[in-house]
């Protein structure tokens, strides 16, 4: 195995010729190029399929599973986690297309799981009688591929012709291949696109619009389509006509179909960043025309010959200005605007379904969910009725529109299982499905709590734990956060797939046990809407990491914990949230579990999907934006007699959104500074870091006993 001082010993030439053995001419003299340059004794990491590097990540696997797995509570923490993940329990959510009630299920039985319907009738019954449209273990045994079910794009309303992805064992890339829902069959010489980061909308059953890899110069910098093109049945792939083309700095193009009464319309998205879009609407004979939207807003659908956007910055058009979070109606006839909701500054819009004559919009008011429905009134003005739905907890929008104006939306809290509801186009509201708990949250309590950051802002957290424990203090704690791209952390009891700090798992693993559980809404969410998210970019991403700090030090100073008890944990964003406080602040944390980070924020932007973030985080290329980046990229803030605590480090060969080379350099790095640490990569899994139920919860299972080692203590 190469190390990092073996690698500093190899001259120019001879590195220079092993990397084009490896990699190719082009592709090894850039590595040779930036290695020197940053003099980055660990950037050999970065080949993720590399012998000498999948090497090290044997090493390492062999070395922490060795600890962990032998730990006596190893295999009680995974026999639980696993009861969670491939339980019948759990809600068989499904949205309704067409009569149908579509759902894609995976347990114990079916570790890859099987798309399946029922009729809406048989779902509201709370006994759905499954009919098996696809069975991905099946697939997978049959054509003797390690298949992973990715997207699907069905044609409206009809939704017997449908496109499905299909991946090789999780990557975000993934083959699309042509399958009929009533023959529950792939079409045989039907639509087929090879693997790559594509996307696909049906114009009707013989047309689709595909963005893919078309060959040299037809992706962005961040790896996704430039191109998209009209692929008529019965047209080789590479014979499908241009229809739009976007630059090479973007992040992505992709087009939208909305079927109509009229027809389909066709909407083109232009990703300009991760963040800004513009929109281009199909007028007839191939001609595109820029929507008058500002960059962030973002498509909904089409209701009555309007397009429904859901406004992230102001916007003054037509003599009327619109607030920041409204959701709007565009004539597409008529060119004129409509608000439909502003949200006031405690409210952020988080789901909207566009149904048959009106819309449901899911949204949070203080980080407790709502739903509400809107219809056009006679006069034209819009007007909303609350839908009756249980208080202070999670909210979902599971289903609204496949051509009906029935919804259903689902409840829970991290103590409260979740609940089903069928909502009529009146509004009336029915359980049909209730799940039993996993766990006895007999004298658990989940509280709401706020801290003040460095700049005055109250950030918002909830506390989970036994009264007795939270009453008693300093006790075992684990604090979750992640903080960017507008998701907000909500107090699920589970959610697939499902994560350590959720409801459910948390009960089950840890807060019967004598843990306590915290969620921080800190900014670079939405939990307040796009400001809560913009407070936090860019120059500014020091606030989400105070923030967290902040809500680290009350839960201190309050009692509920110490630092030789409190443990953080946080994957992807979250990841390098942790590798922030890992630098900034190690003597709070006894404890940090970094999962698929981004950690090296030099190159983050030239590792795989990463170019496609810098508008959240900035452009590392450009010297006055590396001037911030700098100050908090964990992995050249890594430095020796830190006093960092032993931290685990996870991720997965197969991610090919966050490169594994940002944990493998972490790791290698704090290893030649003298820290120990844990460390996993699964081979395969794509950026969730696992491929099925049962490599989730062996991965859970090892955060799990990680926290119990590093703040419950050994065990005897």
């Amino acid at each position: 195995m190469v190390n990092a001082g073996a690698l500093n010993a190899i001259t120019r030439g001879s590195l220079r010729k092993m990397l084009k053995e490896i990699a190719g001419a082009a592709i090894a003299a850039a590595m040779i190029d930036t290695a020197i340059a940053q003099n980055d004794p660990y950037i050999w990491l970065e080949e993720i399929e590399g012998e000498e590097a999948l090497d090290w990540v044997r090493a390492q696997n062999a070395q922490s599973l060795s600890e962990l797995e032998a730990d006596p509570r190893f295999d009680d923490l995974y026999t639980e986690a696993l009861s969670v993940l491939t339980s019948d329990a759990r809600l068989p959510l499904g949205a309704i297309h067409h009569g149908d009630v579509y759902n894609f299920w995976q347990d114990d039985e079916h570790i890859r799981g099987v798309w399946r319907r029922a009729s809406v009738d048989s779902y509201r019954t709370g006994e759905p009688a499954w009919e098996i449209v696809l069975d991905i273990d099946a697939l997978a045994e049959a054509e003797d591929e390690n298949w992973i079910r990715g997207s699907t794009s069905c044609l409206s309303p009809a939704y017997e012709h449908c496109m499905v992805e299909l991946s090789y064992g999780g990557k975000d890339a993934g083959v699309w291949r042509e399958f009929n829902t009533k023959t529950k069959a792939f079409v045989e010489n039907g639509f087929f696109i090879p693997e790559a980061k594509s996307s696909v909308a049906w114009i009707d059953k013989d047309t689709l619009v595909v963005g893919t890899d078309w060959g040299e110069g037809a992706l962005t910098d961040s790896g996704y389509a430039r191109e998209i093109r009209i692929w008529k049945r019965g047209e080789a792939l590479n014979e499908a006509a241009p229809y739009f083309t976007g630059e090479k700095t973007d992040v992505s193009v992709s087009a939208q179909v909305e079927q109509t009464d009229d027809g389909p319309i066709k909407f083109v998205r232009r990703s300009v960043t991760f963040f800004e879009r513009e929109y281009f609407i199909d007028i007839g004979a191939g001609d595109v025309v820029k929507a008058p939207l500002p960059l962030k807003a973002s498509f909904q659908g089409v209701l009555d010959g309007s397009a429904v956007f859901l406004l992230r910055e102001p916007w003054a058009f037509d003599g009327a200005n619109y607030a920041q979070g409204t959701l709007i109606a565009y004539d597409l006839a008529t060119k004129k605007a409509e608000l439909i909701f502003q949200t006031s500054d405690a409210q952020s819009i988080e789901g909207i379904g566009v149904g048959k004559t009106n819309i449901v919009v899911q949204y949070l008011e203080d980080v407790s969910g709502k739903a509400a429905r809107f219809s056009r009134t006679r006069t034209g003005k819009w007007k909303s009725k609350e839908i009756n739905l249980p208080a202070n907890g999670v909210v979902e929008l599971v289903s609204a529109g496949g051509g009906t104006d029935d919804a259903m939306l689902s409840f829970e809290s991290m103590t409260t299982p979740d609940s089903l509801f069928y909502v009529s186009a009146k509004n009336k509201v029915s359980k049909i499905f209730e799940t039993p708990p996993f766990f006895d949250a007999t004298g658990i309590s989940v509280e709401q709590r706020f801290a003040t950051s460095n700049d005055g802002a109250q950030i918002p957290y909830f506390v989970m734990g036994q009264d007795s424990v939270l009453k008693q203090g300093n006790a075992p704690t684990i604090q979750y956060g992640y903080g960017g791209f507008l998701i907000p952390i909500l107090p699920v009891y589970y959610n697939d797939p499902a994560r350590p700090q959720n409801g459910a798992l948390a009960g089950l693993s840890w807060v019967k046990r004598g843990g306590v559980m915290v969620l921080s809404n800190i900014r670079g969410g939405s939990e307040y809407g796009p400001r809560w998210h913009e407070a936090a970019l860019k120059e500014n991403r020091q606030r989400g990491f105070d923030d967290f700090i902040a809500i680290s030090e009350h839960l201190i100073e309050t009692g509920v914990t110490s630092p030789e008890k409190l443990g953080a944990i946080g994957r992807s964003n979250g990841g390098l949230l942790m590798g922030a406080i890992l630098t900034q602040r190690p003597e709070l944390y006894a404890a940090i579990d970094i999962g698929v980070p981004l950690f090296d924020m030099k190159r983050y932007n030239k590792l795989l999907a990463g170019a496609s973030w810098m508008g959240e985080y900035g452009n590392p290329d450009i010297p006055e934006e590396w001037a911030y980046i700098s100050q908090y990229s964990p992995y050249q803030k890594l430095a020796a007699d830190a006093g960092y605590p032993k931290v685990l480090f996870y991720t997965s060969t197969k991610d090919d959104r966050v490169h594994p080379g940002h944990a493998r350099k972490a790791a290698a790095k704090m290893a030649d500074l003298g820290y120990d640490f844990y460390y996993y990569e699964n081979i395969e899994g794509g950026h969730g870091g696992t491929a099925n139920q049962e490599q989730l919860a062996h991965r859970t299972a090892l955060e799990y006993v990680y926290f119990v080692r590093q703040l419950m203590g050994q065990a005897e």
